[in-house]
């Protein structure tokens, strides 16, 4: 596969994050007065940027309350929550390593808050691999939507069609299919209801080191 670029989601794809996305909700949610909710059941919401993870915990709780006045407090939680217990997948640092030594430019395209992004890669030790970041709220559009890969490839100085988007859901999936841009897939993210078998992609992965044997 000829790429001269490569663009990471980042929960689900790099770090797992479930369970502090979930306490940061669950926090929230017993603000309110609410039963909290379990981790496996946030997981299947995570993705579509904070206002929808919200937005849909609310709906699960059967609460009235408007968005705009939660959601000041779900930001604070997800602050506090960030670094409680966030891990790498298997293989995350040494695919990241390989595909440096290959001289591959590589950047972050998430829907979560662009603020949050640089704290958790430098807890994680992978900071200095991504020349640039692009959060859900980088831009007026965030994925599934193509301007968030369209800018990321643009700061790339790369052709979209020689950038590789790798992710783990629908979200990322469409958004690379509206962009025009390669997918890779992998298996044990968050991919809610996507069927992976069935999607659009270059390749479906275990594990992100098979990434580096594909390019």
């Amino acid at each position: 596969m000829a790429t001269s670029a490569v663009v990471f989601d980042l929960d689900g794809t790099l770090v797992d994050s479930a369970a502090d996305i979930a306490e940061a909700v669950n926090r929230t949610v017993e603000d309110l007065g609410l039963p909290r909710v379990s981790e496996a059941t946030v997981r299947s919401w995570i993705g579509e940027g904070v206002r929808n993870l919200v937005t849909t915990a609310l709906r699960d709780a059967g609460s009235d309350r408007r968005l705009e006045d939660v959601m000041p407090g779900f930001m604070r939680h997800y602050h506090d929550c960030l670094l409680r217990s966030p891990v790498l997948y298997d293989g995350v640092e040494q695919t990241l390593q390989a595909l440096q030594a290959r001289g591959l430019p590589m950047a972050i395209c998430t829907n979560k808050p662009a603020a949050l992004v640089p704290p958790l890669l430098q807890h994680l030790g992978i900071d200095g691999y991504f020349a640039h970041i692009i959060g859900g709220d980088s831009l007026p559009q965030r994925k599934p939507a193509a301007e968030p890969l369209l800018h990321v490839a643009t700061l790339l100085q790369q052709p979209v069609a020689a950038c590789l988007m790798v992710g783990d859901s629908a979200t990322d999936l469409g958004a690379a299919n509206n962009a025009g841009m390669p997918i890779v897939l992998v298996r044990y993210g968050y991919p809610r209801d996507l069927d992976l078998d069935a999607a659009d992609a270059v390749a479906v992965i275990d594990t992100l080191p098979e990434l580096v044997g594909l390019l």
